[in-house]
This record gives C-alpha cells, structure tokens and sequence, in this order.
C-alpha cells in the first residue's frame, strides 16, 4: 500500500514556550512590581519561581510583613504562529503559576483571570493569533490573590509562598474536531469504563479504543456507543478484557489506552493515557480495600520542593522522591497540601505509590464557584492515575463541604473523598492523636482510622521515634488503614537575598525524614526497618542456633517466595575498624503468603567460627534492597575475652600506691609508665597520666540520676593486683563500686547500683572529658546512627568510625550522621583525642554509650525536650526516649515511657551491674 494512501489521525502537537523544568528553563521578558530587582524589565527563567530568580521578596506563610498585593510580575514572550494552524485549534496551556493569571496576545486580553496556582488550566488562542508572523503573549502574575479564599486557601499556610510562573507553558495544536476530556475507570477484574468529550457535536463522528499492555501487545480493540450528541459528543465503552495483570503497589503494571475520533470513516485525532487495573473500595467500619485486599498505609506527607528551585521540579525530581519512598519500604503518599506536577503522579503509577491528592487548603477554603472550577481542573488532568486511591478536599478545616459533590459527579470511578483532619465518608483522619487515644473513637472505636498526618518529624523527635509503637498497633487493628508520617523533607530555601543561605524559617520547615539536600536522618533508617514488608523476629544467634528465623510476610500481595534472600559472615578487626568476609551464600525463599508467617532457613558453615557478625539480605522481585539485618555472633563478655587474652600485657609490673603530692584528697596509682588518680574520699576516677602526657578523663563514676555518697573508701595492694573499694549505706543508690589495676594496666571498674526512680529516664553512669579534646570516636556496637528508646531500629551491628561534629537534626549544615547522642549495643569504643587515644571496653550487656549534649530548640509547646545527664560521656543501662512537636515522648507509646526497675528496697541481689575496662596505654 502506498503511504500517501494512509490515514494517520493527529496527536496533539505541543509547542513549548517555556522550558520543561528548572534545569532546562527559557529566558522571557519581565519585570516584577516589589521585592529584590523591582520595577525594571529584564529577563527571567520560566518555570521558576521568581523569589529563586531574584525577584520579590521571600515570604513564609505566617509573614507579618509580606508585601501581600503588591508583587505582580509581568512577562512577555514571542513565538511565531505558522499559516498551518488557521485550520486547526490553538490553545495555550499553563500547569501551574502562582496566582492569578491574566494573559494578552497581540495586545488583547484573553479570556477571564485564572485564580489558583496548583492547576492545569488552558485558554484557547484560535481569535488572538497573527498568523505567519510573530505573536506577542503578555503575563500578568498575581502572587497573591484578589480572591480572597484563594489566599486562605493557598497562601495563608504553613509552608513558603513563591510567585511565578512556576510549571511549564506550551501551546497545543489540535485538529478542528478534537478529544477534550477522558475518563477511565479500570477494574482488577479486568472491567473497564471509559468515557471521551469531543469538543462539538458532529455528525459521522465515531471513536475507537485501543488497550495496548506493557510490551506493546493490544489486547483490545473496540468501536465506543455515542451518546449525548445533541450537547457535545460523549462516547462510552464497558466491557471487560480477560487476563489483565492488576496494578498494585507491589507490582505497578500499565497498560495504554489509545482512543481516536473517526468522522466519515477518517481518523482525525488520537490521545493516549496511561491507567492500571485495580479496585478500591472503602467498606465502612472495616477497612481500605485495593484489589479485594485489606491495606495499611505506610505513607508521607510530600510537599514539591528543591532548596534552589522552590517548587518548580523535573521529571527526574519526581522520580527521585518516590524511589526514595519506596526505599523506606513506604506504599503511599499524601499531597500535601495541593496537587502535584502530573510527572510526579506518573512515578508514582509507574513505581507503586498509593496516592492521597489533594485540592489545596491548608486552614481555609475555596469559595464554590472557584473550588467548583478548580476541583474539575485537578480532576480533568489526575482522575485517570491508578495511583490514586483517595481525594482530599483540603486540610485541618480548610474544607468546603459544597465541594464534594463536584469531585462525585466529575470522577467516572467515584473515589472516598476525606477530610484530612475530620472523620469524614466513615476515614477518621485527626492529626496528631496519642497512642491508645479514644474513648469509643480513634483506635478504641468503631470507624476506619488513617491520620493523615503523625508522629510529626520537627528536629531529631518524631518519624521514627515512636513509629515501632504505632505501626504494630496499627498493622494488628482490624479497622486501622495504616497512616501518614509529617513530613517527608526539609523545606529550606536556598536565599537569593541572603548569600544563598538555606533557611527552614526557623522551626517551621525543618520537619523532615530528609534533610533538604535528601541528607538521611537517623529516622530514614528506622523507618525503612519498622515499614520492612519482611519482619525478622528477634533472634539471637547462639552456638546453638539451627539456622532458623521466624519471618512475617507483611507484603499485600506477594508471597515471599519472589523475593531473594542471602547472607554474609563477616569478621571484624579491632586494630584497623575493617570488616573482612568471610562467607557468602543465598538462602532458599520461604514460601510465605502475605500476611502469613514461616520460617527462614538459613545453613551456616564452619566458617562461622571465625565470624563475628551474621548480615541478611532481602531484595524484592525488582532486586531492589527490602532491608539488611545484622546479628552479633558473640556477647560482648566472649569478645573482650577474646581481646584481651590476645593484646594485654602480662609483664610483672610493680603497682604503688600514694597519695598524690599536689593534692591531699587524690591518691595516686602507678602501674608501670601510667598514673591513675582517685578521689580517695569516694573512690571516683580523678585523671589519668601516661608518662608526661596527661588524660583529663575522669569525674566519674557519676550517676545519670540520683545522687549517692560513698561512706568509705579502701586503697590495697596484693599480689600485684592494686583496688579501690568505695562503701555505700544500706540502701544507697549505688550498692559498690570496685577499681581494679593489675599488671596488664588496663583499669576494671564494677559498679553495682539502682536506677534513681522506679520510674527512670536515664540509668547509668558519667565521666566527664571535654568535647574540645575529642576528634572521633570508633565504636564496635550498632550505627552510624543515635538512638532514642522509642527509636532504636534501623541500624546495623559492626565497627563504626565517627568523626566529631556539632550537627544538630533539621539544622544547617545538616551532617549526618550527628556526632553527639546515644549509641546501643556497645562492645568497645576508641577515643582519638588531642591527648592521645584511648579505649574502653565492656562485659555487659545491652549498653548504651552516650556522646555528649547535642545543641537543640524546642517547641513552642515543649513536647519535643531531648534529655540528657550531665557529664560528657556516659555508659548506660537505660536512656529516655524523645518526643515530637506535637506530642510528649510518653505519648508515643509504650516504647516512649521511662525505663522501669523493680528495686525491691534495694536489695543487693537487684542491684543493676556493670562493668567497664579502661585501657589508656595508648
């Protein structure tokens, strides 16, 4: 067949005025009317955000000396319109600008003011336009609205407001008759329901559909029933295709659906979408259903945000920040608080998100006849995304309630819509509630809990802190659906007026599991083990373990069997902090059911003799990581053995003790080159000397809490073997501590003690040695990352090297991991200071080290409060758990209460031990 025979209907031709995103942006003509650079024409990037451009002036939410209808920006931008487009339709298309638009070509206005900055909205041009010849299009750009429920809605919030032309421009080239709209409503039964608007009545106007699968295979190809002619051409179609894979957020399959207008038997114009097969249902008073099964959220408010480019993203953007969820092991996503670029939603339908959008409101609302308008825009451009499972008309009672019936009668698969905040359409949603809240409400009530905001991440508190609590409430809640971390990243802007600085105006944006470069908190870690789909219960590897772990399959839809697990034996060098392997080998998949449970198999060799930590690894059916878990393979009691009968001295070295000459109350130890000195009024380390170089580590043992006097203290010497013997009274806090020196030089302190309450933040003991000395700190025990009691997951067992610094979470210059905080599971620790090195080990079990006070801020309500004892370095049995802004630690759940200890009238046999070795040798 000859071409020119062909019939080939048109797709719509896209002609970009703008660029495509920040990093490929194109210079218009513009001025800006206040702020920096006001009141002179120059030219500026679009899509940007003009205050990053270096325009206007850099507004928060809550600013009390915005310059609120004064910054208007004025664009202008050529383009020439080709004599082939008399003949076709012409329109103009803006995916989002900051705030209300009013636009000119050639000198004319065209159309009326579009109010709402989240929205893809379109003016036609066909009446405007200079053919074959240059057209001139003129922008004015409101930043803050003359309506004034779009800046309650929009721009009265919690968040940075930008003004600009903030998302792509590009004009659309359409045939005369041409698809305005569809809708398509696809089942996991493989039942679909499609509806497609021509643009006018027409007579001998038929459309056809074609649903293509992954591999570019159709699968269907039908003529769709007209209707509705005498108002504009509706098409419909609804039949069912067999054997469709469903989309889920396990396995995100996609299929296109090709729809072309036919008039007298000729293609005219052709529109695809991407869709997926799925269902979801909200049965009230039970639960979430996709695809027939129950699901929980494990979900993250997002907000659209780049420190240099404000909210104006890419493609690659969007996909970095779902990748970077689907990390955390999370299946879903809350836009919050408006509608996203569409590009984010495709990543979130191609990657497996689960997705709230939501019409703009943060405490207020849109009036009815712009929110109507604004509902069918967001509708218009989103509905047809399998990631979408729920609307949100708003936030925290910037709801409308004459809106939801627009979203109903627009959306052709009726979608829940909720109240983010409200119990609404039977999702109860309030922010920020405690744990075991409710009295016949909530978790202790009858309707369908999803918070749409918890566990609110300002600083180090919140995220993870806490999350272990909630999510094994959440997951064995029959009517819980799971809910949404507060909030993804932190929103620092990059200052154009402030030498590039970032700022989070001050409390306010630091809210985040990331930083605003997507630097990992301690909490991204958590998060990823809480939210693992594949939970290992706790197990520890003893010489007489079989091999097998008890495993979970929290997964929806998919059976463990296709996910792939292996191991790596791996023996650590305490000289050098390296690791070396030792062995590897796969492990057979469980053939696990979701939410069943079984057994993981795991066949350890002789080599494990040699070992000392055993990692496992399991990777989903895409070979991306689910998550690594380590365990020790001895206590620390075998391991210090082990050390030191390999690397002390057993030279006879002669032990003298005195009292020290400068200072009456000290006495003074010598075991051969080294000085340890004791207060000999209560037996506390003073100092330590080695040769002439002296170690200003000491004051201690202090306890964390309580106070206890010693009544005596004994200094002996026998077979060369030097103690010292501090005697409390019946009932002290501290019930002895014991110094013990031999020949190896190494100090032994054992200490025998009761926490200071029944009810106890911290348990332990302090010594004190000034931060300015330290430049790292190596420990064997589990990291990189500080923990709180309510946020001990995420880390890995194995020697950790820390260098010093004085970061604190959520503030400039976001280095993670933080220096200073609590540390579990310590074996061993090196400290590299200005004087020296030195080494402490443990026998005990479950210690915890703590590295200095961090510099923190609160809250305005005072619930976030790290604790810390005094002193500066601590070795601990119990440490306090952390609150978040919106709720106190000891309402995060069990996991945030104090640490509790029946002391039974501190009976000696009670008595907490623990023991250390100092090793200053070096």
């Amino acid at each position: 067949m000859l071409l020119s025979k062909i019939n080939f209907a048109q797709q719509t031709q896209k002609i970009n005025l703008s660029g495509t995103d920040a990093t490929n942006a194109v210079a218009w003509d513009f001025m800006c009317t206040a702020g920096m650079n006001a009141n002179k024409w120059t030219t500026i990037k679009v899509p940007s955000c003009w205050e990053q451009q270096g325009f206007g002036k850099y507004d928060y939410g809550f600013a009390k000396d915005s310059v609120r209808g004064k910054e208007v920006g004025y664009y202008k931008k050529k383009f020439f319109a080709k004599n082939e487009w008399k003949n076709k339709q012409v329109q103009i298309v803006f995916e989002g600008v900051f705030t209300d638009v009013t636009i000119k070509l050639n000198g004319k206005q065209v159309g009326a003011t579009h109010q709402g900055g989240y929205y893809i909205f379109k003016y036609e041009l066909d009446n405007y336009l200079h053919y074959n010849k240059e057209n001139l299009l003129e922008v004015e750009v409101k930043k803050h609205s003359d309506n004034a429920s779009v800046n309650n809605a929009e721009r009265k919030a919690d968040y940075w407001i930008f003004g600009g032309i903030f998302r792509p421009v590009y004009l659309e080239i359409l045939p005369t008759v041409s698809i305005t709209n569809i809708a398509i409503d696809a089942k996991a039964n493989g039942r679909i329901a499609a509806t497609v608007l021509a643009d006018e009545a027409q007579q001998n106007l038929e459309t056809k559909v074609k649903i293509i699968d992954s591999k570019g295979k159709i699968i269907l190809e039908n003529f769709l029933e007209n209707i509705n002619r005498s108002v504009g051409d509706k098409f419909i179609i609804n039949t069912k295709v067999e054997n469709v894979k469903p989309w889920t957020t396990e396995t995100p399959n996609l299929y296109t659906a090709e729809f072309t207008i036919y008039k007298n038997k000729k293609p005219i114009h052709t529109v695809s979408k991407k869709f997926g097969f799925r269902t979801v249902e909200v049965k009230k008073r039970d639960g979430i259903y996709l695809n027939g099964v129950k699901v929980k959220m494990k979900g993250v408010n997002r907000a659209p945000f780049r420190p240099e480019t404000g909210r104006t993203l890419s493609k690659t953007n969007s996909i970095e920040d779902v990748l970077l969820m689907k990390e955390m092991n999370m299946n879903a996503v809350r836009c919050s608080h408006y509608p996203p670029d569409e590009h984010f939603l495709d990543a979130c339908d191609s990657l497996g998100l689960m997705v709230i959008n939501e019409l703009a409101g943060w405490h207020g609302n849109y009036d009815d006849t712009t929110g109507s308008k604004l509902v069918k825009e967001m509708l218009q451009s989103s509905s047809h995304h399998p990631s979408i499972v729920l609307w949100a008309n708003g936030n925290e009672g910037g709801h409308n309630f004459n809106l939801d019936k627009i979203f109903t009668e627009n959306d052709i698969q009726s979608r829940t819509v909720i109240h983010p905040w409200q119990l609404y359409n039977g999702i109860e949603t309030q922010h920020y509630r405690e744990y075991n809240y409710g009295i016949g409400n909530y978790d202790n009530g009858r309707e369908i809990v999803m918070p749409t905001e918890f566990l609110h991440g300002q600083f180090d508190g919140g995220h993870g802190a806490g999350l272990a609590d909630y999510w094994e409430q959440m997951w064995h809640t029959p009517t819980s659906a799971g809910g949404f971390l507060w909030d993804f990243a932190d929103q620092a802007i990059m200052r154009k007026d402030l030498n590039d600085s970032l700022d989070t105006d001050k409390h306010r944006a630091a809210d985040g599991i990331l930083g605003p470069h997507f630097e990992k908190e301690a909490s991204y870690y958590a998060i990823k083990e809480i939210w693992s789909p594949i939970k290992i219960e706790k197990k520890e590897i003893t010489p007489m373990f079989n091999g097998k772990l008890n495993v979970e399959n929290r997964y929806h839809f998919t059976n463990l069997n296709t996910c792939t697990f292996s191991y790596k034996l791996y023996a650590l060098n305490i000289n050098d902090s390296s690791k070396e392997l030792i062995y590897e080998a796969p492990i057979k998949s469980p053939n696990i059911k979701p939410s069943e449970k079984g057994v993981l198999e795991v066949f350890l060799p002789n080599q494990k003799y040699l070992a000392d930590v055993l990692c496992i690894t399991a990777k989903d059916v895409f070979n991306k990581e689910i998550y690594t878990w380590s365990f020790p393979l001895d206590n620390p009691k075998s391991y210090l053995n082990s050390v030191l009968n390999s690397e002390n001295s057993k030279d006879n070295i002669t032990i003298n003790i005195e009292t020290d000459n400068a200072n009456d109350s000290i006495r003074l130890i010598t075991v051969g080159n080294l000085n340890y000195y004791f207060n000999k009024k209560n037996g506390l380390l003073y100092k330590v000397k080695n040769t002439n170089k002296e170690m200003p580590f000491g004051n201690g043992p202090i306890l964390c809490e309580g106070i206890a006097i010693a009544d005596s203290v004994i200094f002996k010497q026998e077979n060369n073997i030097a103690t010292v013997t501090s005697y409390y009274p019946k009932k002290s806090l501290i019930s002895n501590l014991i110094w013990t020196i031999n020949s190896s030089r190494i100090l032994k302190m054992d200490i025998k003690y009761f926490p200071a309450a029944y009810h106890s933040n911290m348990i332990g003991v302090n010594f004190s040695f000034h931060e300015s000395a330290i430049k790292s700190v190596t420990y064997l025990g589990n990291g990189p990352h500080k923990v709180w009691k309510n946020r001990l997951a995420g880390n890995q067992f194995g020697i950790w090297n820390k260098k010093f610094n004085n970061t604190e979470t959520g503030e400039y210059p976001w280095i993670y991991p933080e220096f200073k905080g609590y540390y579990n599971n310590l074996y061993w620790c090196n400290f590299e200071t200005t004087y020296g090195n030195f080494k402490i080990y443990t026998e005990t079990e479950d210690m915890f080290l703590r590295l200095y006070t961090p510099k923190w801020k609160t809250d305005q309500w005072h619930n976030y409060e790290p604790i810390f004892p005094s002193g500066d370095i601590s070795f601990m049995q119990g440490i306090p758990s952390i609150g978040s802004k919106t709720q106190r630690n000891e309402t995060t759940g069990p996991m945030g209460l104090k640490n509790i200890f029946y002391d039974y009238e501190k009976d000696p046999t009670r008595a907490l031990q623990m023991i250390l070795y100092f090793d200053f040798k070096n």
